[in-house]
């Protein structure tokens, strides 16, 4: 439930404790909260943490106005689950060569693929390409080659199981987390500086928020971008999905359907009306919870996610967490836990456990399902889903 915290401009909603935010991340918030375009209130989710540029976990509707560093660098990043036609007693006894295979089929980390991935649902992508900023002239091959691959950091590709099943375990899900790769963060830095430079933009509390106006030509080459990078963001997803879909198969020796799947953006702008105006909405890790629209809220690499469906709450933009949030920074992670802390944290979950990833040990983040309990009005829990593969960038 909210708390109400109060602003230059507009209040602060705040699904989290007060007490609990980081002085950095409050500063953020209350820099947003002082910006003249904001419009109502800011929203901000139960895995507030700080960020660059701006917070995450927050929710901002502006008019007539958007702020590049409010939506983040890596744009259109978000999720995708899909349910497979599986049992837990389907699977093997060694889940390690499902991850070879899985690791086979995408790169991870800086690596690409060979050759672009044939996908012909990428067409229209690559003949919008020529219009878009200048950084972007020299890497239309890298994207080519980056579409249906993971990066590093915190995206990952899992194998799950839910919690709906018979006592031998639950049904299998496919779970994964990735965004615009190299195209997305070149287009995102590249007009984060421009604004920066905006005459209307010389005296805000932070730089960081600089913001484009409507009816700019600023604005408009932000906007063609923006979409197009959200756009290349789901569908390399998409591809994502279908190389591991096809990685299980292999590994099984045999089809196995798709019975759901369910995607989600959660670092993205979009154009909606909130209270009675139309505003230009940005999410910096946070999804949409429309009523009904359904939703992925991941934990850790060894702690549970939720598949979720919205509630619509008007108070929060419709919006919810899009995970459990940092509770300490890498380096923080780094110096506290040694990779014998990591192998306890991760038993039962094939996955990689060395000191590269040592920064994304579970008790770097925060408890997922107090997070989830600290948003009861924004979503309701449909299924929860506990690793038993892991592959990370």
């Amino acid at each position: 439930m909210k708390a109400t915290l109060p602003g230059a401009t507009v209040p602060i909603y705040l699904w989290a404790d007060p007490a609990g935010v980081e002085a950095q991340a409050r500063a953020q918030l209350e820099n947003i909260a002082a910006l003249p375009w904001v419009v109502h209130h800011v929203a901000v989710m139960p895995d507030v943490h700080y960020g660059k540029g701006a917070t995450v976990g927050s929710v901002i509707a502006m008019r007539n106005a958007v702020s590049p560093a409010a939506v983040g660098v890596d744009l259109g990043c978000g999720m995708a689950a899909m349910r497979l036609g599986l049992r837990a007693e389907d699977l093997p006894d060694s889940l390690a060569p499902m991850r070879s295979a899985i690791e086979a089929a995408v790169p991870v980390g800086f690596s690409m693929h060979e050759a672009p991935v044939a996908d012909g649902g990428s067409d229209e992508l690559w003949a919008e390409y020529d219009g878009l900023a200048e950084p972007a002239s020299g890497l239309l091959d890298r994207a080519m080659r980056q579409m249906g691959t993971l990066g590093g950091g915190n995206h990952f590709i899992e194998v799950c199981l839910d919690d709906q099943g018979t006592s031998a375990g639950g049904g299998v899900w496919l779970m994964l987390h990735s965004g615009s790769r190299r195209i997305g963060l070149s287009l995102a830095e590249h007009h984060m500086a421009i604004a920066k430079r905006l005459t209307h933009n010389a005296e805000l509390p932070d730089p960081e928020l600089a913001v484009f106006l409507a009816g700019t030509p600023e604005m408009d080459a932000y906007r063609r971008d923006l979409f197009w990078a959200q756009r290349y963001a789901a569908r390399n997803r998409e591809v994502m999905l279908g190389l591991v879909h096809g990685a299980v198969q292999a590994t099984l020796g045999r089809p196995v359907p798709v019975e759901q799947t369910i995607r989600c953006h959660h670092n993205y702008v979009a154009d909606e009306v909130h209270f009675g105006e139309p505003v230009m909405v940005t999410r910096k890790g946070a999804i949409r919870a429309g009523w009904g629209e359904w939703g992925i809220i991941p934990g850790s690499m060894g702690t549970r996610s939720y598949i979720v469906r919205g509630l619509g709450n008007p108070d929060s933009y419709e919006s919810a967490s899009h995970g459990a949030g940092r509770a300490m920074s890498r380096n923080q992670a780094r110096k506290r836990f040694s990779v014998a802390d990591l192998e306890a944290q991760t038993a039962g979950v094939e996955s990689r456990k060395d000191a590269a990833v040592v920064d994304e040990i579970p008790a770097a983040y925060k408890p997922i399902d107090e997070v989830i309990a600290a948003q009861s009005d924004l979503v309701e829990v449909k299924a929860k889903l506990k690793q038993v593969l892991c592959v990370k960038g």
